[in-house]
């Protein structure tokens, strides 16, 4: 059976809990090898959110779906492929007209099943139901604090807060910056940008070494002060 993996973050947060690009395409190798199927590419999605399937990998992925090149789709957990319900159904129709099988493996369903689909349908609602819940909760806490003045939101790689609320340049990561930037336009891997960085002595935010995905967020990174 001709078989795609598929992995995808969005964030390094992400990463730190365990669901790095790494750790999804080595669990994706462990099933591919307990159902014997022909794992001929894993597709990667660094530094990309599941809001919308406008995803490079994900588009590749469906177009090899549509011309029959691929019989069954596996991935680490359901989320990694799409968090929208309406999406996900979309995306089992399409897999059920070209008759291909979509395998989740932290949830143990494949689609290869009407029960498989019926399952993998109703965890997707029930996902979704839980991620608008606690967005409510967060938007309603964030605008008690825009409120009484605090300042909320991510602050950029690059920059840190000073008095007052106002963001200055750090120069030590406004210099790792300027540098990953150089390798990539060197023509480097994301791969290879990430351990030059490490080799350099750069750090990450959280003081941690650099992976393929933090390097896919700093090149997205704008350059204006925010």
């Amino acid at each position: 059976m001709r078989t795609i993996g598929y992995v995808r973050v969005s964030t390094d947060r992400q990463a730190d809990r365990g669901i790095s690009l790494e750790a999804q395409e080595a669990k994706i190798r462990a099933m591919a090898t307990v159902q014997g199927t022909d794992l001929l590419d894993v597709i990667v999605d660094g530094g990309e959110s599941a809001k919308s399937l406008n995803r490079p990998g994900l588009q590749k992925l469906l177009e090899m779906v549509n011309k029959g090149e691929v019989q069954a789709i596996i991935v680490a957990k359901l989320d990694r492929l799409t968090r929208s319900v309406k999406d996900l159904c979309n995306l089992l129709e399409l897999l059920e007209k070209r008759k291909v099988a979509l395998v989740s493996v932290a949830e143990s369903l494949d689609t290869s099943s009407a029960a498989g689909r019926m399952v993998i349908t109703i965890m997707g609602a029930v996902s979704q139901w839980e991620r608008e819940a606690i967005g409510e909760r967060t938007r309603d806490a964030l605008r008690h604090k825009r409120a009484q003045g605090y300042r909320t939101g991510n602050i950029p790689y690059g920059y840190h807060l000073a008095e007052g609320g106002r963001l200055v340049r750090d120069d030590a990561e406004q210099k790792a910056i300027d540098e990953i930037r150089g390798l990539r336009k060197q023509g480097l891997s994301l791969r290879a940008v990430a351990e030059a960085a490490n080799e350099r002595g750069h750090r990450t935010r959280r003081g941690t070494g650099w992976r393929l995905e933090s390097v896919v967020r700093i090149l997205r990174q704008t350059r204006a002060t925010p």
